[in-house]
């Protein structure tokens, strides 16, 4: 019987030790929830919202304005840009993902686009429900 416990720990531990290492040196693949007024609202003033409020060139092309979360999740004039639990879908990710026209890749003029670990905190928090938080 002891030498079955030998055999079955050292693989669970094996196991949890590799968990902790993923989790340790991967941090956007933690759990953790994305904040809105924390990690998001962040980047929207530093990238988007420039253009992104009345009198900007996006808000009169779309009609967006992200001075707000209420106004971020009312979206443009043709439509809802977030999609709550469903970032593949949610226009808002596809545009900084380039997964759109590059006529309207966002932030727009923006060389080499918005930096991967902001693209992730995006997509984490419409993945997590885009709350406002």
């Amino acid at each position: 019987m002891k030498q079955h416990m030998k055999n079955t720990i050292l693989p669970v531990g094996i196991a949890a030790t590799a968990l902790l290492f993923v989790m340790t040196s991967f941090p956007a693949l933690a759990i953790d929830e994305v904040s809105y007024k924390k990690d998001i609202r962040p980047i929207l003033n530093d990238y988007c919202l420039s253009c992104h409020k009345p009198g900007g060139k996006g808000y009169e092309k779309s009609g967006l304005d992200m001075r707000s979360y209420k106004s971020l999740m009312k979206g443009t004039k043709y439509g809802s840009v977030i999609k709550p639990g469903d970032s593949y879908t949610s226009i808002l990710i596809q545009a900084v993902e380039g997964r759109v026209h590059p006529s309207i890749r966002m932030p727009y003029g923006m060389s080499g686009g918005l930096a991967k670990d902001k693209i992730e905190l995006l997509r984490k928090w419409v993945q997590q429900g885009a709350k406002e938080n």
